[in-house]
């Protein structure tokens, strides 16, 4: 059904055309003033078919498909044979021991009363002898070889042609650190070098990349771990400058530095060394010594700076005369430091070597003024106490024994070391080790009578002198090509080894076989013997 209005009723204008609508557009029998009531009107249905889709179309598709037909198998296995088996073992036959006679009660005790004399007397004479003296029964497998077993490097400082120039163990004898620099003649104040340390008890050790490398603006000359903290080293730089870095802090390794003042070196710096501080012996201040002359002690303050806190200078003029020297040149004050080591009796006694070649006894407690022209902001001191016979070149290293507090070793360019006594001039032996200069020497940790040594032939040569006092009980060679070595250190921790360092830039950690590492008898006496001897 559909209502529509007649379209003829759609043009009405005016009123007319409005009652018109009202009354659905039909006039009433009354006419127009009366509108008449509206009416629905029915219509036919209209329909307008779509031509779209008839243009369009329904289009449709229908397609299938099937995977290929799957194979399937069956099989079945079974064993073909088996065997059962027993095992019994025999049954056991009674062993019959054979009977022991009684022995002879009187006559056992007239045998023993009758060698009771000549028993006593062998064994007063063996209580008496020395030919075993000595000897100690060792059940452990002996080792007769020293093995190298560790090679590591840093290929950047290799290929800028670095020399190893110090080596040094941390407090837990796990790590090991390499200072790069050169000790050949140059000027090497501006040369970039680097500090590396390795853990060799970390898993999957890279020998040729360092666990920390701490870039330097300076030739690094000297290293040395801090004696509790594993992660703080100190180093001296061809500058002058004395450094300590944390390499627990990879992103500013820089602890503390001396800065270029007028306190601080002139010259390289070819040692350091941590002491305890004297009234706090947790705390620790570092001393360095320089080829100009000077020996200085420092400690670490605010603002990542180390303040110098004592100072001693060594002048010609001041030098103790109890032995011959060399007569300085003219115009010449300052004696040049290039080693340092401390007693391990008295904390403030210890020996310089020097580039006159003669070892100086020197004391910290020393409070005589030094004759120097050399500024300080602190009141330089003489340290000087004593002058050793002197070498035939400038001393490159000195070691005071750990066992003994009179004895000290020196290494020189006469290829000589000397042992020396802290109360004569005299050398008590002089061995020649090599035709070459020798750069280091150190004594053993563990054994009184072993030392080592490091040739400028390339080996690093250690000698027992229980065993010889003249020949290297094993000589092994760090370098083929015969370069340098320069440095070597003990292992206090892990005493079987022993690092060393060369020309070729690179570090070798060396196992030590037992005969190195432990102490015989009677080893100390034998040193105390050493020490009484008087020099010829």
């Amino acid at each position: 059904m559909a209502t529509s209005a007649q379209p003829g009723l759609l043009g009405l204008a005016g009123s007319a055309g409005g009652e018109a609508l009202a009354t659905n557009g039909t006039a009433s029998a009354e006419g127009p003033e009366r509108p008449g009531p509206l009416q629905d009107e029915t219509l036919g249905v209209v329909s307008v078919p779509s031509q779209w889709r008839g243009v369009q179309g329904i289009r449709g598709e229908t397609k299938s498909c099937q995977t290929a037909s799957i194979a399937t198998a069956e099989a079945s296995v079974q064993a073909r044979k088996h065997v059962d088996a027993e095992v019994q073992t025999e049954v056991p036959e009674p062993v019959s021991l054979p009977s022991v006679p009684r022995y002879n009660g009187p006559r056992l005790a007239a045998f023993l009363r009758k060698v009771e004399a000549m028993v006593t007397r062998e064994l007063n004479k063996n209580w008496q002898s020395h030919a075993f003296d000595g000897f100690e029964v060792n059940w452990a497998e002996q080792q007769q070889t020293v093995t190298c077993l560790h090679t590591l490097s840093y290929p950047p400082a290799q290929g800028q042609g670095l020399h190893v120039t110090g080596v040094s163990w941390n407090t837990t004898g796990s790590v090991v650190a390499c200072a790069y620099g050169r000790l050949d003649d140059g000027d090497w104040s501006t040369l970039k070098s680097f500090v590396c340390t390795w853990n060799l008890d970390r898993r999957g050790l890279n020998p040729q990349q360092p666990s920390a490398v701490v870039e330097v603006p300076s030739a690094v000359m000297c290293l040395a771990f801090h004696p509790t903290q594993p992660s703080h080293m100190a180093g001296g730089l061809y500058s002058g400058e004395v450094l300590v870095w944390d390499t627990s802090r990879p992103e500013d390794p820089l602890l503390w530095r001396t800065g270029l003042t007028d306190d601080t070196h002139t010259d390289p710096v070819y040692q350091v060394v941590w002491l305890p501080e004297p009234r706090h012996s947790r705390r620790f201040q570092l001393l360095s010594v320089a080829a100009d002359g000077k020996v200085l002690l420092w400690q670490g303050v605010g603002a990542g700076r180390l303040q110098l806190s004592a100072g001693f200078a060594l002048s010609v003029q001041q030098l103790p005369r109890n032995t011959k020297l060399k007569k300085p040149s003219r115009g010449e004050t300052e004696v040049g430091a290039t080693a340092v080591a401390f007693s391990s009796f008295d904390p403030s006694l210890f020996v310089l070597g020097t580039e006159g070649g003669f070892p100086l006894k020197c004391s910290l407690a020393a409070e005589e003024a030094a004759v120097t022209r050399m500024p300080s902001s602190v009141p330089l001191r003489a340290p000087a106490q004593f002058t050793f016979a002197p070498h035939g070149g400038p001393v490159y290293s000195v070691s005071c024994s750990p066992f003994h507090r009179n004895l000290f070793l020196s290494a020189g360019t006469d290829g000589h070391v000397h042992l020396y006594s802290m109360l004569q001039a005299q050398p008590l032996t002089s061995l020649q080790l090599s035709h070459k200069y020798l750069f280091a020497v150190r004594w053993s940790p563990v054994r009184p009578l072993v030392f080592a040594a490091a040739s400028g032939a390339g080996d690093v040569q250690l000698f027992d002198l229980q065993k010889s006092s003249q020949r290297p009980t094993v000589s092994v060679k760090q370098t083929e090509d015969e370069s340098p070595v320069y440095c070597l250190e003990f292992n206090c921790q892990q005493t079987q080894l022993l690092a060393a360092g060369d020309a070729k830039g690179t570090v070798k950690v060396w196992q030590l076989s037992s005969e190195f590492t432990e102490q015989g008898a009677r080893e100390t006496e034998r040193l105390d013997q050493l020490a009484s001897e008087v020099a010829s």
